[in-house]
């Protein structure tokens, strides 16, 4: 049964991952310079980008609290 939900939780967190918008220039940036890196920059989610981020935190915990259940009981 755990082994289902984990699945389930998977395939939600891959979505809610994809769903996500880029916040850089990609990996082609990185390699050509253009512009400057914002690792750090202050930028304030706001509407939809919010729900799916926070969403997303709340996912990737319950993931990982399955793996560990799971691998704790078996």
């Amino acid at each position: 049964m755990l082994d289902i939900l984990l699945m389930v939780v998977s395939v939600i967190l891959i979505l809610l991952s994809l769903l996500q918008s880029g916040k850089s220039d990609g990996i082609s940036g990185a390699f050509t310079g253009s512009g400057g890196l914002n690792l750090f920059a202050n930028v304030k989610e706001r509407g939809p980008e919010k729900i799916i981020s926070n969403a997303t935190l709340v996912v990737g915990i319950l993931f990982f609290v399955l793996v560990i259940v799971i691998r704790v009981l078996n």
